[in-house]
């Protein structure tokens, strides 16, 4: 059996912000090759987590290891061989769109253009505008081209499709795919459940700056739990399910039901599952909430 190559190794990594919660503890790994999904409500630590694994901030204590280099020592190479999109991207309003990818290529010391071109054709970014007349979204595809078009052996990503339409939120997972399947290693953080769940082969979550569980997303988003969305004798109704689907439409016998949507449960609602008392993780059915409109 080979043995396995990481392309992230935290040990015992932790940073506090004075009074203020940091992340605490964190082992994790995510092997070369994997779509690794790093899952948490806001404020949960991801950015931390990130921002201490590229050693753009200094941690308390533990060790951060990526592509097998230590992130403090070695972060000026490191940083030419990932890709990083920060979940806010800022960039100088008055360059063009053309010259900050540029200038992105130019601090590598490498000639993307071939790749920037492809980019932009897939993501329709368009290169002559100045940043500042920039929509939220369009300045999100300027980050995914100044993070793949040096093509890295590992993406870290911030809540990527934030700002982005569902259109081009489907394209950049197509890149991501297509990278992957080249040999880049993807390290995606995000609280949408639906994306770790859709692109990524493993998962872990955090919550309050520690690590809750870390498992195959099958097995951690393994559940029987559905969000129900209706519009019932004309009155709108929302609650959480948990069991036979076809028991429930058995019971809408005799009702009118103008609307529905049935949809994944919440991550917070996820998250209660692995948040039992007794503090056991068991993956499978969340607990059963509901509430009506």
């Amino acid at each position: 059996m080979r043995e396995k190559n990481y392309a992230i190794e935290l040990r015992g990594l932790t940073k506090t912000y004075g009074r203020r919660r940091g992340i605490e503890d964190l082992n994790l790994r995510v092997e070369e090759g994997d779509i690794f999904g790093y899952l948490g409500p806001n404020g949960a630590g991801k950015s931390t987590t990130i921002r201490s694994l590229l050693g753009l901030i200094g941690f308390d204590a533990g060790e951060a290891r990526v592509l097998g280099l230590d992130a403090k020592s070695a972060r000026a190479k490191l940083l030419r061989e990932i890709g990083y999109m920060p979940s806010e991207a800022m960039f100088y309003p008055d360059m063009k769109v053309k010259e900050v990818i540029r200038f992105a290529a130019d601090m590598r010391g490498m000639d993307c253009g071939r790749e920037a071109d492809m980019l932009c054709e897939r993501l329709g970014v368009e290169r002559e505008k100045r940043i500042e007349e920039l929509s939220l979204g369009n300045r999100k595809k300027v980050s995914i081209v100044c993070a793949m078009q040096h093509a890295p052996r590992l993406f870290v990503f911030d809540e990527p499709t934030s700002g982005l339409d569902p259109l081009m939120q489907a394209e950049f997972f197509r890149l991501v795919l297509e990278y992957n399947a080249r040999g880049t290693t993807c390290f995606l953080s995000s609280h949408v459940l639906s994306e770790i769940k859709k692109y990524c082969r493993n998962a872990a979550m955090i919550r309050d700056g520690k690590l809750v569980c870390t498992d195959t997303v099958e097995h951690l988003t393994k559940t029987s739990t559905k969000r129900i969305r209706m519009v019932k004798d004309g009155r709108e109704e929302e609650f959480v399910y948990k069991g036979d689907l076809n028991e429930l439409f058995a019971g809408f016998a005799g009702h009118d039901i103008s609307d529905i949507v049935i949809e994944e449960p919440g991550i917070e609602e996820i998250f209660l599952h692995y948040y039992e008392k007794d503090g056991e993780q068991k993956p499978g059915d969340v607990p059963e909430t509901g509430r009506r409109l």
